[in-house]
């Protein structure tokens, strides 16, 4: 680390240098305060959707209490097709978005299969396509809490760190430079003193 430099340059260098913070740190905590917002209506939206799934539970449950029969065979009758994810910026963070999703339904006999097969593809196209949403939802949770821990640190440093620091170098720079300033005069008078002297006598 560079040492400070007691001078009238390395002061007006450290002004400029805190000036420089104090204009940069309000930004930086309103972008702090954008992203911790975005990420408070991110998980609200995580939470609607971990919600409908147990509904969606509860209603598929209630409507088909024939699933709990193990005889019965109703995997893979909804599978993805296609998948197709795309990003969008928020305030500087890429989070995913589900641009197109479709959902195959596996060709099953009305005739051979219960009646209440139709029902439960229902049932299970939605259950899909909310499981999908919510690995979506939780991956944007996760980089928006990423991207407010790391501006958190940067106005932390700003704030705790580096603005204090200059003040301190400012402070330190301008008692060295009155001190010698006192000193000089203190010199001068002195001298003027002595020339004093050595012609009055």
């Amino acid at each position: 680390m560079a040492r400070l430099a007691y001078s009238k340059s390395s002061l007006s260098k450290e002004s400029a240098k805190l000036k420089r913070y104090k204009q940069f740190l309000p930004s930086l905590d309103l972008k702090r305060q954008q992203l911790a917002a975005e990420r408070k209506k991110a998980q609200q939206t995580l939470r609607q959707t971990e919600l409908e799934i147990e509904q969606c539970y509860q209603k598929s449950a209630e409507m088909l209490p024939m699933l709990a029969d193990k005889s019965i065979h109703v995997h893979n009758l909804v599978k993805v097709a296609q998948l197709e994810m795309t990003e969008e910026n928020v305030v500087g963070v890429h989070l995913p978005v589900i641009k197109k999703l479709t959902i195959e339904v596996q060709a099953y006999s009305l005739f051979t299969e219960p009646h209440w097969v139709d029902q439960l593809v229902v049932q299970l196209k939605i259950m899909m396509r909310l499981k999908l949403q919510y690995q979506t939802e939780q991956q944007r949770v996760a980089s928006l809490s990423e991207a407010v821990k790391k501006v958190t640190q940067r106005v932390n440093l700003f704030d705790k760190v580096l603005i204090p620091k200059a003040q301190q170098d400012i402070r330190k720079i301008r008692i060295y430079l009155s001190d010698l300033e006192r000193a000089g005069v203190v010199r001068a008078k002195s001298t003027k003193q002595k020339r004093l002297r050595m012609k009055q006598g």
